[in-house]
């Protein structure tokens, strides 16, 4: 059996690109090096490659390139190395340096969570609460997306192909069928909110946190409370849990049993349910006062919504300002406001379109690598996969980001003022026959990456020869 030196684990909370482009540039940083690394990966669809526990023995350091909970209580007692997916992207060489130096390492401690990780360079961006926050929140992101997505789609074909009324059965154009997928459509989105709930509450207290975020979850979205609920209840459920765990810590061990059935699902449950029956009543009125706010701001300056849209999703390919725009429209589709999130989807689709328009338009100014990078492109942003840019910032930010923010804003702005409305908070042209308007969508998607991609280009010096 091979034995790792270095092991990795990456995940983002989509699970499509950035975890597998962690994943390639840490094996391709350790291979320039001469080092045996193993790197599990914790994407959409599962855990691959996944570690056994004598890879895990036999390691002598881990690093963590994830922003999404991927079961570090494994790593006790181990050397850790913990930064943000993108820090595996971009730092990948100085991660596997750093891990040979024994620089920025710490010891995974034997009887609590990782809380906070102090470190070096690389790794210090890492090492703060709002990071901790950010990766439990993501966590619930990356499990709520599938039902946001399938749940969407298929109330919108169902609206597509019957009519808006078709489920109706007093309306002229009811159809059973349509009827049938609306219901199915509809139970998928009505578990966004238990789930994102559960799996925030999941990653802070591991699985004795899971019942009760997902009761958390349930109260929240039954009260009308919603996403912003359901947020506050999966954390208070996570951080109650490791708080009863604290307690009964000085429990005999021959108690661990009845400690994970019996105490912290009723405990947790109890006072979690009694917590979010407080607090449901307010939430819901902010949660209502915010949909109006967005609704009005979306009809009143579709030009500055798409501006400050634009530019949040361009400015770091799925970082956290990236995500803070997307989760905002995929929680809003589950409020049954599909224009936002056409917006947020043609600023996320733009970038990687940017740069092939670039590339095809100043050929003498790229090289072989970056030529083909942006061809890739054209497919990658097509499915709504931002981060095929992100080769491109890293390399050349000064020029590169201005032209993808100003790419994005335009498409957003164009998508805003066109009416479009995307039922799917992913997928891309994928779900064009879903899309209200789809040839205006294009049309503001294409006018935002050829502008973008002029400008990148122009901005460019041509390659000596």
């Amino acid at each position: 059996m091979t034995k790792y030196d270095i092991i990795a684990a990456t995940g983002c909370p989509t699970g499509i690109a950035h975890t597998y482009m962690a994943q390639e540039a840490l094996e391709q940083a350790a291979k320039k090096v001469g080092v045996n690394i193993k790197v599990e990966t914790h994407g959409q669809i599962g855990v691959e490659n996944e570690f056994t526990e004598e890879e895990i023995a036999n390691a002598k350091i881990v690093i963590i390139a994830a922003d999404k909970d991927v079961q570090a209580h494994r790593f006790v007692n181990k050397k850790i190395i913990d930064v943000s997916v993108g820090q595996g992207i971009k730092n990948a060489d100085e991660l596997i340096a750093q891990a040979l130096r024994g620089e920025g390492i710490v010891k995974y401690p034997s009887d609590e969570p990782i809380k906070k990780i102090e470190s070096t360079q690389t790794t210090s961006s890492g090492s703060s609460i709002g990071r901790e926050i950010y990766k439990h929140l993501m966590n619930g992101v990356s499990h709520m997306l599938p039902f946001v997505v399938g749940g969407g789609v298929l109330i919108a074909v169902s609206f597509a192909l019957f009519g808006i009324y078709s489920f109706d059965p007093n309306h002229a154009t009811y159809n059973p069928f349509s009827a049938q997928l609306k219901e199915i459509g509809g139970l998928a989105m009505g578990l966004m909110t238990p789930i994102l709930a559960a799996y925030i509450a999941q990653s802070i207290g591991n699985r004795p946190a899971l019942v009760s975020g997902f009761v958390a979850g349930l109260m929240a979205s039954n009260g009308g409370a919603g996403f912003l609920g359901g947020i506050i209840g999966g954390f208070f459920a996570g951080y109650l849990v490791v708080l009863l765990e604290k307690l009964f810590k000085k429990l005999p061990k021959t108690l661990d049993g009845l400690k994970a059935i019996f105490l912290y699902p009723l405990l947790g449950v109890l006072i979690t349910g009694l917590f979010m029956s407080i607090i449901v009543s307010p939430m819901a009125e902010i949660n209502q006062n915010l949909m109006v706010f967005l609704k009005g701001f979306q009809d009143s300056n579709p030009v500055l919504l798409g501006l400050v849209i634009g530019c949040m999703c361009a400015f770091d390919m799925g970082g956290p300002v990236n995500k803070a725009a997307y989760v905002t429209g995929t929680v809003l589709l589950a409020e049954g406001n599909t224009a936002f999130m056409a917006g947020v989807s043609a600023a996320c689709i733009a970038p990687p379109l940017i740069t092939t328009v670039a590339v095809l338009l100043f050929k003498d100014r790229f090289d072989a690598n970056e030529r083909n990078a942006g061809l890739v492109n054209f497919i990658l942003g097509s499915t709504h996969i931002t981060e095929g840019a992100i080769p491109f910032v890293a390399k050349d930010p000064l020029r590169a980001m201005p032209s993808m923010m100003l790419g994005s804003s335009i498409a957003a702005i164009l998508t805003y003022l066109f009416g479009v409305q995307v039922p799917a908070p992913h997928g891309g042209f994928l779900v064009l026959p879903v899309v209200t308007h789809p040839l205006l969508w294009v049309i503001a998607i294409a006018t935002g990456a050829i502008i973008g991609g002029v400008v990148l280009g122009a901005t460019r010096k041509p390659l000596s020869k």
